[in-house]
C-alpha cells in the first residue's frame, strides 16, 4: 500500500551536532506554497485512506508502541507545535516514510530487521525531521504549476501504490509518475538535513546514536531483505558510502552514554515474527534461537512462542510459556494481555470477565486489554457494562475511533437507533470521513427515537459537521 515519498535512505536522521548548518528556520513557510493549514488538510485525506487500508496494521499494542516512541522523540524536537500521526504498515521492506501534515509510517519489515529501539528511534527521529524542516513543502514549491491539490494527489497515490498497485484507481498515472521522480530529485539536500536533525533529536530523547550507522548499513543492504520488491525510484537513490561516513563522523564527535534499552522493544519484534507465516514456523524459529542462544531478551522468546501456540490454539502450549514469563520476568502490560487472552479461552463469560477486570485493574489504561474486555461484553451481549465500560475509558483515548464504534454497536443492540448513527457518525469524524460523519448524523437526527435533549445535540453537530464538509469542498 505505501511508498516512501523519498529512498531507503529517507529513513533515517542522525547527529546531535549542530543543528546550525544552514538549515532553514523550522516553521518558516515563506518559502513553500503551503500554510500549516494546507498541510493539515493533505494530512487528513492521507489518514482518511490510512484508516481505510487493509495494509495498515491494526493492533493497538505495536501501534501503541509506536506512538509512545514517536511522540517521545518529537517532544524533544525543534517544533513543539506539530501534529504528528504515526502508524504500522504490513510491508516486509525495511522502510518507513514521512508524508505532509506530520504523517509518519513505519514498515513491520524495518521494525522486524532492527536490533534495538534505537535504531528504530532513528529512524522515526530523521523521518521528524523531514517534517519539521517542511521539505515536502519546500519540494513543492519548486514545481511553479503545482498546486496544493496535486501534492495531496500525489500523496495519496503514493499511499495506494505502496505493495498493491491495482489499489491506486488510476491515480499513479505515467504523468504522475514523472512528477513524482522529478520531485524526488531535490531530496539530497532533504535527507543530509534530516540526518542533521533527526540525530539531534535521538541524542536529546536519550537513545543511543552509535546505533544509526550500525543500520544505515543494514539499510545498505536493505534488497536483502525486500528480495528486490523496492520500487525503482528508491533503489535510483541507494544509501552512499559518504553518508553512512558522515554519520558516524557526527557520531563519534558526540558525547556517549550509557542507555538502556526498552524490553517493549522485543515484545513488539517477537509479535510481528509470531504472526508471519504459520504459526508452527515461527515456533520453530524462537525454539532454535532459544536453543543457540541467539536472542537479546529471552522472554521475548518465550512470549513469541506463546503468541504462536495461542495462535494455533495450542492452550496447553501457550499456557505453559505464560508460566515461564510468570517466573522468570517482570510483568507488563504486554505480557499480561498475553496472559488473559490464554487465561480466558474457552471459559464461561463470568469467569473470563473477572480475568479481564482483574487485569485492567494491573493496567487501567492499557488499549488492548480495554478492547478485549469491551469484545467480551459486546460478545456476551452485555450492552450496558460495555456502554459503562467506554464510559469510563473513553476519555484517556477521546480520539479513538473504535470506542465510538464500539457504542455504536452497544446501542444497535438495544435498538437505540439515534444514539447508533451519533456514535458511528463520532467514529467516521475519527477517521477522517467527514462525507460519511454527516450521512450517519444525519440518520441520527431523522432517527424515531431519542428524546429532545439528544435530538438537539445531533442536529447541532450536524450543522457543524455540515460547515466542515463545506469548508473543505470550498478549499
Amino acid at each position: 500500500m505505501m511508498k516512501a515519498l523519498y529512498p531507503f535512505a529517507l529513513l533515517f536522521g542522525l547527529t546531535p551536532m549542530a543543528l546550525a548548518d544552514g538549515l532553514p528556520e523550522l516553521g518558516d513557510y515563506s518559502a513553500t506554497v503551503m500554510s500549516p493549514l494546507d498541510e493539515q488538510r493533505i494530512a487528513d485525506e492521507i489518514m482518511r485512506d490510512v484508516y481505510a487500508s487493509s495494509q495498515v496494521l491494526e493492533d493497538p499494542e505495536v501501534n501503541d508502541y509506536i506512538t509512545a516512541l514517536g511522540y517521545r522523540l518529537a517532544a524533544n524536537g525543534p517544533d513543539k507545535y506539530q501534529r504528528f500521526n504515526f502508524f504500522v504498515v504490513k510491508d516486509s521492506s525495511i522502510n518507513a516514510f514521512a508524508m505532509p501534515g506530520g504523517v509518519i509510517g513505519v514498515h513491520t519489515g524495518l521494525l522486524l530487521a532492527a536490533k534495538n529501539e534505537s535504531e528504530v528511534a532513528g529512524v522515526l527521529g530523521h523521518e521528524i525531521g523531514h517534517v519539521v524542516q517542511r521539505h515536502l513543502a519546500r519540494m513543492l514549491a519548486k514545481q511553479k504549476n503545482d498546486s496544493v491539490i496535486s501534492m495531496a494527489t500525489m500523496a495519496l497515490a503514493l499511499l495506494a501504490a505502496r505493495s498493491n498497485p491495482q489499489l491506486t484507481g488510476g491515480a499513479l498515472t505515467a504523468a504522475t509518475a514523472g512528477s513524482i521522480q522529478k520531485r524526488i530529485d531535490y531530496t539530497r539536500e532533504h535527507e543530509r538535513e534530516a540526518d542533521r536533525v533527526g540525530l539531534q533529536i535521538m541524542a536529546d530523547a536519550g537513545f543511543d546514536t552509535r546505533a544509526m550507522p550500525s543500520f544505515f548499513e543494514t539499510l545498505q543492504k536493505g534488497t536483502r531483505f525486500s528480495e528486490g520488491s523496492a520500487p525503482a525510484f528508491l533503489r535510483t537513490h541507494p544509501l552512499t558510502v559518504e553518508r553512512i561516513a558522515d554519520v558516524r563522523n557526527r557520531v563519534e564527535q558526540g558525547s556517549f552514554r550509557v542507555v538502556q534499552e526498552n524490553p517493549d522493544f522485543y515484545f513488539i519484534k517477537a509479535k510481528l515474527l509470531a504472526n508471519i507465516g504459520t504459526a508452527d514456523s515461527a515456533i520453530n524459529i524462537f525454539r532454535i534461537n532459544l536453543q543457540e542462544k541467539h536472542y537479546v531478551n529471552e522472554a521475548a522468546e518465550h512470549y513469541g512462542i506463546a503468541l504462536a501456540m495461542l495462535r494455533k490454539n495450542d492452550l496447553a502450549g501457550a499456557h505453559k510459556e505464560v508460566a515461564w514469563l510468570r517466573q522468570h520476568t517482570a510483568s507488563n502490560a504486554l505480557i499480561e494481555t498475553l496472559a488473559t487472552k490464554v487465561a480466558v479461552a474457552g471459559q464461561p463469560p463470568a469467569v473470563a470477565e473477572q480475568r479481564y477486570l482483574d487485569a485492567l485493574g494491573l493496567y487501567p489504561g492499557h488499549r488492548a486489554l480495554i478492547y478485549g474486555y469491551a469484545e467480551h461484553l459486546l460478545g456476551s451481549r452485555q450492552s450496558e457494562k460495555l456502554l459503562q465500560l467506554i464510559a469510563d475509558k473513553q476519555a484517556q483515548f477521546p480520539d479513538d475511533p473504535y470506542f465510538y464504534e464500539l457504542k455504536a454497536r452497544a446501542y444497535s443492540m438495544q435498538g437505540k437507533s439515534l444514539l447508533m448513527h451519533q456514535a458511528q457518525g463520532e467514529a467516521y469524524v475519527r477517521r477522517y470521513n467527514l462525507r460519511g460523519a454527516v450521512e450517519q448524523m444525519d440518520l441520527a437526527a431523522k432517527a424515531a427515537d431519542g428524546d429532545f435533549y439528544e435530538k438537539s445535540i445531533v442536529e447541532a453537530r450536524l450543522n457543524q459537521l455540515r460547515r466542515q464538509l463545506d469548508d473543505k469542498r470550498s478549499s
